[in-house]
């Protein structure tokens, strides 16, 4: 395996830090593995979610690069400096202006940035990797400590433009808010189109592989997939056109669990899976595997880093710019201009 790279010390602790539960959670391997691929599958259900990846193509054009982001976002928002993640929060604002359009089925328009699309991504990403982390990794939190990673959950939503308030704050609350969802969710062409690409882990493979290695890896996919729909409620697989027997369900949850328990284990493990996945997020975790401290042993609530380096709150952030957006696709009938894309490519990855 390959030697860990020379990692610079962040700025400081972020927004979580050693001891807490999202650090917990998130540093397991079954986050990026298991608990991302769900979340980006179950996401599909959303209407103006699906209307806006759909009509961008990526996830069919370059699926490791979108998930790579991915990956690196929801990592960085749990492990990097707050500098790093106030500046991520800022572009995001502008990335997402982009995506706005009519949603084809209903004719209503949807925007990235409104504030309930918002919430469904971020708890989706959160839900899918406590459930991944349950099933596969050490298991249940306590009472205590599953309130601790909502209220978590809660202080992320600050960097999107969500309000932090809607966050529900046990598990109780969490399941509410899904079954509340959930006659606003829709299984269109589009979207089971989407989710079942989306649930072959081999999307996301370097073309790079080489033969032995990728017939492998085809083997541990097929298995990731079932772990994945297994972590899934029978009805949302209805929805989605994946049935799997509960057979399945069973005997793939002794095989991850093992695995992940090994994976979770070997450091240099949890980097080569990591490697494999999304290469770009290692910087961001690297310094909590080799224990390198930051250079100011702090920890920030947003408000301070935003006041710290200058930035409003997302919600707040580039009005102007959302505003033309908005002029151009609904008021000129024209395609949305690229602004935010460019610059976000320094701090989530390549477009391409």
């Amino acid at each position: 395996m390959k030697k860990p790279p020379e990692i610079q010390a962040p700025e400081d602790y972020g927004f979580f830090g050693p001891g807490s539960v999202s650090w917990k959670v998130w540093g397991s391997a079954t986050s990026p593995v298991v608990g991302l691929s769900r979340a980006v599958v179950v996401e599909e259900l959303d209407p103006p979610l699906i209307a806006a990846v759909d009509k961008t193509g990526a996830n069919y054009d370059r699926p490791r690069t979108r998930y790579e982001r991915t990956v690196r976002y929801f990592a960085a928002v749990a492990f990097a400096d707050s500098r790093t993640v106030t500046q991520m929060a800022d572009v995001l604002v502008k990335v997402h202006s982009k995506a706005i359009g009519i949603e084809p089925v209903s004719g209503k328009k949807y925007d990235a940035n409104d504030p309930k699309s918002q919430l469904w991504i971020l708890l989706t990403g959160w839900h899918s990797v406590l459930k991944a982390y349950e099933m596969y990794g050490p298991g249940k939190l306590t009472e205590e400590e599953e309130n601790q990673f909502w209220a978590e959950c809660a202080i992320a939503a600050e960097f999107q433009t969500c309000d932090p308030a809607d966050v529900p704050r046990t598990r109780e609350g969490i399941k509410e808010y899904f079954e509340q969802m959930r006659p606003h969710l829709a299984a269109s062409e589009a979207a089971q189109k989407m989710m079942a690409h989306l649930l072959d882990p081999r999307v996301v493979f370097s073309p790079d592989l080489a033969l032995p290695l990728r017939l492998v890896l085809d083997v541990v996919a097929r298995i990731v997939r079932a772990g994945t729909i297994a972590t899934m409620p029978r009805w949302m697989r209805r929805m989605g056109g994946f049935p799997q027997s509960p057979a399945v369900d069973v005997l793939v949850r002794p095989v991850l669990r093992l695995g992940f328990g090994l994976v979770n284990r070997s450091t240099p493990l949890k980097r080569y899976v990591l490697g494999l996945l999304a290469p770009s997020t290692l910087p961001i975790v690297e310094p909590v595997w080799q224990g390198i401290p930051p250079v100011h042993d702090e920890i920030l609530t947003p408000t301070e880093a935003r006041y710290r380096y200058g930035f409003v709150a997302p919600v707040d952030a580039h009005l102007e710019m959302r505003a033309k957006q908005h002029d151009r696709v609904f008021g000129q009938g024209l395609a949305p201009a690229e602004d935010g894309i460019v610059e976000s490519q320094a701090l989530l990855g390549r477009m391409a």
